[in-house]
């Protein structure tokens, strides 16, 4: 136990105030409305933190089909969903909270906005993604067209589209992977028309932010995340251009690779927007048993980014 071993903390890391948001919706709404609560498609992606609500009450769901009795509340995940998800519930005369993000929400209007001055939409994205199958959702399928590479971007031609273009973007995207894209797009579309402000969420980049500075100093990097968490996925990526190639996604049921760590003098921590700080404080308890550990708190930026809850909670 004698060598050192420095851990360099991110912050910000961890929720985000969307995931807040959601968490609190389906806790407010178990607390007013008593279990079981439906809840479609996971609240956030991390499973410790639908694990944890499902044992209070929460039922979820992929479709609302899948609902067994009608007069409970469903909620919308913070992901956002496609416009025939409340329509859909309107019709069944299903009681819903949408715990979409108001983040997500400003993409789902700028993309209405767009088709409705007459532009053709491109999304960057990743297919099947939630957030990306909502926003796709908002407007007629023909109007609306999908990228998720530099290469995707360069195989558009001008001739497919007879008329303006706009773009809009997922929000928790690689910052300087978007911008490549973004660029050709540019090149292409010269009078393309851009998001007022940057679509990326300012929790995306705060947190990409910070890996980017940490990384380089580091032997090794640890992201606290889900598999399916886009953001934290990226989280990995950024840390690994950085510079820091052992860089790694941990679940909290995962085995942590002691035997590596040990032999570092210096790693990174941080976590993704939907996983809980309790994780990155479990993963450092575990840490402290096999050596002598130092942290040191790496500040890039101060968040106090809050959301309000829907009225119907009140």
């Amino acid at each position: 136990m004698s060598k050192e071993l420095k851990i360099i903390l991110a912050s910000p890391r961890g929720f985000c105030a969307g995931v807040d948001r959601a968490i609190e919706i389906v806790e407010k709404a178990l607390k007013k409305f008593g279990a079981p609560v439906y809840v479609r498609h996971e609240i956030v992606h991390n499973k410790y933190v639908v694990d944890n609500l499902k044992k209070k009450g929460a039922i979820f769901i992929e479709e609302l089909y899948e609902i067994k009795d009608n007069s409970r509340p469903v909620v919308f995940s913070a992901h956002g969903v496609p416009k025939s998800v409340p329509e859909e519930a309107e019709e069944k005369k299903l009681f819903y909270v949408d715990a979409t993000c108001p983040l997500v929400t400003k993409v789902h209007k700028e993309t209405e906005r767009h088709n409705k001055n007459g532009y053709q939409v491109i999304l960057i994205g990743h297919k099947g993604h939630p957030e990306v199958i909502g926003t796709m959702g908002q407007i007629s399928s023909k109007n609306i067209t999908l990228i998720e590479t530099t290469e995707d971007a360069k195989n558009i031609k001008i001739e497919q589209f007879n008329k303006p273009v706009a773009y809009v973007t997922q929000t928790t995207l690689s910052i300087d992977d978007t911008k490549d894209i973004i660029e050709i797009l540019k090149k292409k579309f010269p009078n393309i028309k851009s998001p007022v402000k940057e679509d990326i969420c300012y929790a995306t980049t705060n947190r990409q932010n910070a890996v980017k500075q940490i990384a380089p100093l580091c032997e090794m990097f640890f992201v606290i995340g889900s598999e399916n968490s886009s953001n934290s996925k990226r989280l990995v990526e950024v840390a690994k251009k950085a510079g820091c190639i052992k860089s790694q996604l941990i679940n909290f049921e995962e085995t942590l690779p002691l035997k590596q760590i040990i032999k570092c003098t210096r790693i990174g921590l941080t976590s993704g927007a939907s996983a809980p700080e309790s994780l990155v404080q479990d993963f450092i308890l575990e840490i402290k048993k096999h050596c002598k550990v130092s942290i040191e708190d790496f500040v890039t930026a101060n968040e106090n980014v809050t959301f309000k809850l829907p009225k119907s909670l009140n």
